[in-house]
């Protein structure tokens, strides 16, 4: 096989990051792991039930590229209450991840610019050179806030995109109304596409949830039942957005991932009603445990929302911090995997009490030794 079969492309996506951090890893035996993105409970009993019918049943074949009715009319139901805009069309995708590279691919042409805060969730970056386009970043250090005037600066005439995400990944925070207005009303004036993924939209804890599609009707939504319903593996999600710019995505999904899997979103139309709110609630007593044992050693900034911390780390760098956790038996993630500042890491609470009081206990002991 020869080499120059691989497309350009592909050498300009650079998963070293993570690699590194499973090499590290390989010979740990049973760790501490407070590394995992998604969450520690199963999917709910119901809506197990509801995928064993739907294949029982036969519903195994293609759907429709758009996604099932049943499904499509709880989801345009709610955004036309939400929102109320004339405009606005959803369809089901495959995966939140799977709707952002749609959205992308359908918005970018080459040499386009897609702004993101930094730190940022490690797919953009590589999303954003799939569609063509040029990664820009906008520094939310050290506080997590965005700050308008800073993208104000980012942007040129080349600016196609800015990608939002809150609750965010891997820091936490959740961005305030004004926060979330601001930018809006920004890509509104400035005519520049804002991709809102709100895949953590059921986690926030200390302020309410915003969509700068409240302030923006152009606004495109990327969402889904991973992280809410524990359902990674199930690969659902939803889009809503202007009519024109969802009928050019669903062109695309017909191409590429043809549609969701079929049974699954019966199963995702079983989990729109189930409540999560005692899993909400969990997360966020777990978050104000992590934050009373860890806040004598580490400035916690973030963590408002999801199940990520981005922590600073004490001697300066992430990488040699994680580093000496897995020497300890602790798994973490390096914050150079989400920015190119190396002076981070990322702990996710999405694990069981005993798990994480043992990460606190070591983080703690690492922090005192390095200082």
């Amino acid at each position: 096989m020869s080499d120059s079969w691989i497309a350009d492309r592909m050498r300009l996506i650079d998963a070293s990051g993570i690699r590194k951090v499973f090499d590290l890893a390989a010979n740990m035996q049973n760790p501490v792991n407070l590394s995992i993105g998604q969450p520690h409970f199963d999917t709910p009993e119901p809506v197990k039930a509801a995928m064993h019918k739907a294949v029982d049943e036969g519903k195994n074949a293609y759907s429709q590229t758009q996604g099932i009715k049943p499904l499509l009319d709880l989801i345009q139901g709610s955004i036309n209450e939400e929102y109320g805009h004339a405009d606005r069309q959803a369809f089901v995708t495959s995966g939140t991840s799977g709707g952002l590279m749609l959205a992308l691919c359908t918005l970018v042409n080459p040499g386009d610019e897609v702004i993101v805060f930094d730190p940022w969730f490690v797919m953009y970056k590589h999303l954003t050179t799939l569609a063509g386009g040029k990664f820009v970043q906008v520094s939310t250090y050290p506080d997590f806030r965005i700050d308008i005037s800073k993208v104000e600066a980012a942007i040129t005439d080349k600016t196609k995109v800015i990608l939002f995400n809150s609750p965010a990944n891997p820091t936490g925070a959740v961005a305030s109304e004004e926060e979330v207005k601001q930018l809006a009303e920004l890509c509104r004036d400035r005519n520049i596409a804002l991709v809102s993924d709100e895949i953590y939209r059921a986690f926030c804890y200390d302020r309410p949830f915003v969509s700068p599609a409240k302030y923006n009707d152009q606004t495109i939504v990327i969402d889904g039942f991973s992280k809410s319903h524990s359902m990674t593996g199930w690969r659902v999600g939803w889009c809503h957005g202007p009519a024109h710019i969802v009928q050019q995505m669903m062109k695309l999904q017909q191409f590429t991932f043809v549609c969701a899997p079929h049974p699954a979103q019966w199963a995702a139309v079983e989990a729109w009603n189930y409540d999560v709110t005692k899993w909400v609630d969990e997360y966020r007593e777990k978050r104000d445990f992590l934050k009373s044992e860890l806040s004598s050693h580490f400035d916690v900034h973030g963590a408002e929302g999801a199940f990520y911390m981005f922590l600073p780390a004490p001697g300066g760098s992430g990488t040699e911090f994680v580093k000496r956790a897995i020497e300890n038996n602790l798994l973490i993630i390096p914050g150079n995997v989400f920015s190119p500042t190396d002076t981070h890491f990322r702990i996710s609470y999405a694990a069981s009490q005993e798990t994480l009081a043992k990460g606190a206990e070591i983080l703690r002991k690492l922090a005192s030794d390095m200082n």
